[in-house]
């Protein structure tokens, strides 16, 4: 049968004719993918209170992520330094193409290895692709950006680190906590019980250090975005990813190219068939240099050899996405038009409510900081800092938001602070932070226990850490359920010394519906004073 008329042979496993340079930059590609991804882990596994008051540099990913670097520059109209080295991967990506999404990026390996075991399983069969959708990533992008200048700062919604983190901590640690408590709690029953005593607080350390109201919303989000793979391989970043869309855009006139030797070629196309990202390396002039990430898959298993990755200067002249004219202009409008739909909405808001970490910027200069990777709500140690849904609006989304009923904000610490990694919380240190006002406490009269009942309770002073204590018990006359009078000591909040921290909240033995409550009222980041 003549080799260019045989039908497509659906390749799984590398050629054996392929070049050992190629071979050994696949196997190296994947090395890669995985030390980035458990350095990533690593990392993030440190974000939590180890009994130290300096947490360390453990956000250092997000600072080489220049969609986030370029969507805080035009959204808060600053540049932050850390920021700087987004360039790397940058220039890299100028020079050699997109090797940051094959070979570093977190996301980009999870994807690839859930892409792999689908394969594997057979869930997933490599089929050839139309290029209708490649455009869409790119249209995400001119989106975002132009959002961003009307301060409307929607990257970490997409950002591959954003939302890998977010997923991570809000949903996935939480569930591997719970699935590993559960079974290890079967170890007793038979008969292993020191292993379960020595092994439960290890898992629980390494991780977090509670739960979070939206861990179903974002765990199924993100078991969404990894389903997407049974569809097409790497279907996050063939289609959805600005920051893959930046960097295909960057990597347009790199030096590395990819050619198919046409004396070798027997046109099986089973190279485009396996391409990761759709940057169809056969024919030559089809190449998609803005699409290919250089995973070497196509050479490797090309049955004659026939795929080079030469080296030029000469700019190629491949066939690119069309994401042009009409459709530039038309995403860019479309995230102009955005803007005031996020902020004409106050279904479910409640700024009162809406207590803000310490160090917060004013609020609209944190929503446009923030890219809700939830790296200050690991950190926390009480739980307190949930994923906001509805409390701040759409713009607001999986912001960080204290909730005292679930945790409060320990007095001694400023972790939160020192994990954010776009300056939405400015660092504090611990001294400083206990001079910042977040909120103020409330009492409830008809809920508290010497108000309503005449029976003496101090917790609220009690758990008060400020110095001098900002709850104090005060003798007063009340009347009693009988109708008599009798003088009791009732709590009176001084709001010139609460700071709005929320223990008072959190240790309130009223546990319904607590008798002392917090709000955002008083808040030192406001502008008004009077707020």
């Amino acid at each position: 049968m003549d080799p260019k008329t045989r039908p497509l042979r659906r390749r799984q496993e590398p050629s054996a004719g392929a070049p050992f340079a190629h071979r050994l930059l696949h196997a190296l590609r994947i090395v890669s993918q995985a030390l980035f991804f458990g350095l990533f882990v690593f990392l993030l596994l440190r974000t939590r209170y180890s009994g130290q008051d300096v947490i360390g540099p453990v956000e250092t990913f997000f600072h080489f992520d220049p969609l986030l670097g370029l969507s805080a520059l035009i959204a808060s109209r600053a540049l932050l330094a850390v920021f700087l080295w987004a360039f790397v991967p940058v220039v890299l990506t100028f020079v050699l193409g997109r090797y940051v999404c094959g070979w570093a990026c977190p996301l980009g390996a999870v994807l690839q290895f859930f892409s792999f075991l689908f394969k594997k399983t057979r869930w997933l069969v490599p089929r050839h692709a139309g290029a209708r959708l490649l455009h869409l990533k790119y249209a995400i992008l001119v989106a975002t950006l132009a959002a961003s200048v009307l301060t409307l700062d929607l990257a970490g919604l997409l950002d591959p680190l954003s939302l890998l983190t977010r997923s991570l901590v809000i949903a996935v640690l939480p569930a591997f906590v719970l699935a590993t408590d559960a079974t290890l709690s079967i170890l007793p029953s038979v008969g292993l019980a020191s292993l379960r005593q020595s092994l439960g607080p290890s898992f629980e350390n390494l991780t977090i250090n509670g739960t979070f109201h939206q861990g179903l919303l974002v765990g199924l989000l993100f078991l969404g975005v990894v389903l997407l793979n049974l569809s097409r391989e790497r279907y996050f970043c063939r289609y959805l990813c600005p920051a893959g869309a930046l960097f295909g855009l960057l990597g347009r006139w790199s030096l590395v190219k990819v050619r198919v030797d046409k004396e070798k070629c027997t046109e099986c196309r089973v190279c485009a068939l396996h391409c990761q990202t759709q940057a169809a390396p056969f024919p030559n002039d089809e190449w998609r240099p803005g699409e290919c990430v250089y995973c070497y898959s196509c050479s490797v298993r090309c049955p004659t050899a026939a795929i080079t990755f030469p080296v030029s200067v000469a700019p190629a002249k491949p066939r690119q996405v069309d994401a042009a004219g009409r459709r530039w202009i038309l995403s860019g409008a479309l995230g102009l038009a955005a803007v005031p739909l996020f902020r004409i909405s106050t279904s479910g808001r409640a700024p009162e409510k809406l207590i803000r970490p310490p160090g917060a910027l004013p609020e609209p200069r944190f929503l446009a900081a923030c890219v809700k990777c939830g790296e200050c709500m690991k950190a926390c140690p009480t739980n307190g800092l949930q994923p906001a849904l509805t409390q701040a609006g759409p713009e607001g989304l999986w912001t960080p938001v204290l909730v005292p009923r679930i945790g409060y904000c320990e007095y001694f610490c400023s972790l939160c602070t020192q994990v954010c990694p776009t300056g939405a919380l400015q660092e504090l240190t611990v001294k400083e932070k206990t001079e910042v006002v977040i909120g103020s406490a409330w009492v409830k009269k008809d809920r508290c226990i010497p108000y309503a009942l005449g029976r003496s309770c101090t917790v609220c002073e009690e758990q008060c850490p400020t110095r001098p204590k900002a709850i104090r018990m005060v003798e007063t006359e009340l009347m009693m359920p009988d109708g008599t009078w009798d003088a009791q000591r009732v709590p009176v909040v001084d709001l010139e010394v609460c700071i709005g921290c929320g223990i008072c909240e959190t240790k309130c033995p009223v546990e319904d519906d607590p008798a002392i409550y917090c709000t955002s009222l008083g808040e030192s980041r406001a502008q008004d004073p009077a707020r």
